[in-house]
């Protein structure tokens, strides 16, 4: 798998009286591919958490509260996909195993991660480097 197969898909805010209803994904969607689990990461203002490479998990990330740059490193080319997603551009990235990624909060205080995934989490299902293995300028949002 490469960073070309990666899906980004806006999705739905719709306005309410007294807060809005966001949509994440759909069971007829494509990138729909089962129901493992899905969990909630916070992350921080400026904090970044990368390298980490799924090996078989289906990803679906919204973050629905603040802002989240996400790095997707094509190991054969090495080559960098940068997708900025949250409350200013409401989407869902889809990603499949095999692909390493790291992620940075944008927002202050912090801002949430959700993945929807297609596996229970199992740590020994996924590899991870050290951030500076990998070498991005986490600087430039």
């Amino acid at each position: 798998m490469t960073s070309k197969d990666i899906l980004v898909t806006p999705l739905k805010e719709i306005e309410t009286p007294g807060g809005n209803v966001l949509h994440a994904i759909k069971s007829v969607e494509s990138t729909f591919k089962g129901l493992g689990e899905v969990y909630f990461s916070w992350i921080e203002f400026n904090f970044i958490k990368a390298w980490k490479r799924h090996n078989r998990m289906f990803m679906n990330l919204v973050v629905p509260v603040g802002n989240v740059k996400f790095v997707f490193f094509n190991e054969s080319t090495n080559e960098f996909r940068v997708e900025t997603i949250g409350e200013k551009n409401y989407c869902r990235i889809s990603v499949p195993p095999g692909i390493w990624f790291g992620f940075q909060g944008i927002d202050s205080p912090k801002s949430l991660v959700v993945n929807i995934s297609d596996i229970l989490h199992e740590p020994t299902e996924s590899d991870r480097l050290d951030l500076k293995s990998i070498n991005y300028n986490w600087e430039s949002y």
